[in-house]
């Protein structure tokens, strides 16, 4: 018997009834599951194998993308159970489910009208406006890499337009710094199922920092933004927009005081230094990642996390969930402090907006450093 099965002949039910077992850890779980399935990571899976024994029905079990999930459906098939392992995995089955799903884009567009409006355009507008981050004759390059960040911050950019408060252009772009084959193609269905109109180009930049045995991801997003900027001017924009949250914000806080030993944030707009005229925004500034997260979810939409190969080897090979990232130990700081504080969240973000100059120390002024003491 084939130990294997694909999501083509789980929708032409081959098997009548089955049960779903995501083994991935909860990193690669929170981008997106297959609907019904069971969690159940793989540092804990050998406990739950007479789970299922003698139950009469089968068990299907998928990982990242379908390397990790065979040895343990071997270990059911031990205990008498017909298990299957799902042909190339959770990344296999987003690529089957968007190209069979039906047109996405009306219901995703009247959430963000209706359902979403107060949690996700408002704040667009919001942040729009405050930090003046789009003006009239404006050509921006709305940055699509391919997770749920970029396609909303797409959706939300063709809303604002629709509203024809001023004339602005848009270039949807997409840059592939070396993708799998599976994660290009759940972008490439995405944009056509969300009607994204995307410009995509190819880079390099994945086999370079594959050979860097340092700060891989640092190298990663200095390079990229680089290239985007790059592109963007060629193609006569003066703006380019990435996806980064309110999460993002009060992360790279935190980040800065407790790993870098100083105050900083990541900026609602920047001018590029290296591109003379180009600018940065970043209008999901205000928004929260959990409510991207429900617009995903309630819209039935799947898409990438990272992609780059060192993501792709952690979300497989990492069981029990560790990682190196002090983004992901940040996050989890914050979760615990939420449990303490619920305002823990909106107090980081405001520490930075009210900050008291006549209690620092010491700061930083254009690359100069001052004291107190050159004003007591």
């Amino acid at each position: 018997m084939d130990i294997e099965i694909t999501p083509e002949e789980m929708s032409e039910k081959r098997l009548s009834s089955y049960i779903l077992v995501d083994m991935r850890n909860k990193s690669a779980t929170d981008y997106g599951t297959i609907p019904g399935a069971v969690l159940i990571p793989a540092s804990e899976f050998d406990s739950h194998l007479s789970d299922w024994k003698g139950q009469g029905v089968p068990v299907i079990v998928y990982c990242m993308n379908g390397t990790q999930s065979v040895e343990p459906v071997k270990k059911l098939r031990e205990q008498g159970v017909d298990a299957f392992s799902l042909a190339g995995g959770y990344s296999r089955w987003v690529v089957f489910d968007i190209k069979h799903a039906q047109s996405k884009k009306k219901q995703a567009e009247e959430s963000i009208r209706k359902t979403f409006h107060k949690k996700l355009f408002s704040p667009f507008a919001r942040a729009l406006n405050t930090y003046e981050l789009l003006q009239p004759g404006d050509h921006v390059a709305v940055c699509v890499s391919g997770g749920k960040d970029s396609f909303l911050m797409a959706k939300l950019f063709q809303e604002i337009q629709r509203h024809h408060k001023f004339e602005f252009d848009m270039t949807f772009m997409c840059m592939n710094p070396g993708y799998n084959d599976t994660n290009l193609a759940v972008i490439e269905e995405n944009a056509r199922l969300l009607d994204v109109p995307l410009t995509v180009f190819k880079s390099d930049i994945f086999d370079i920092v594959d050979t860097v045995p340092k700060n891989p991801c640092y190298l990663c997003a200095r390079m990229r933004r680089g290239w985007l900027y790059s592109q963007a001017q060629k193609l006569g924009c003066n703006k380019i927009a990435l996806g980064h949250h309110f999460d993002d914000v009060i992360e790279t806080i935190l980040m800065g005081m407790l790993y870098g030993g100083q105050v900083q944030t990541m900026m609602p707009k920047l001018h590029s230094t290296n591109f003379p005229g180009m600018e940065l925004i970043r209008p999901l500034y205000l928004i929260r990642e959990d409510d991207i997260k429900r617009w995903r979810d309630t819209n039935g939409l799947h898409f990438i996390q990272c992609a780059c190969h060192f993501t792709d080897n952690c979300s497989s090979l990492d069981p029990e969930g560790h990682t190196n990232s002090k983004r992901m130990e940040i996050k989890q700081l914050i979760r615990q402090l939420k449990k303490v504080n619920p305002n823990v969240e909106k107090n980081i973000f405001r520490s930075v907006e009210n900050v008291n100059l006549s209690t620092i120390v010491a700061w930083k002024k254009d690359g100069v450093k001052h004291f107190f003491t050159e004003d007591y």
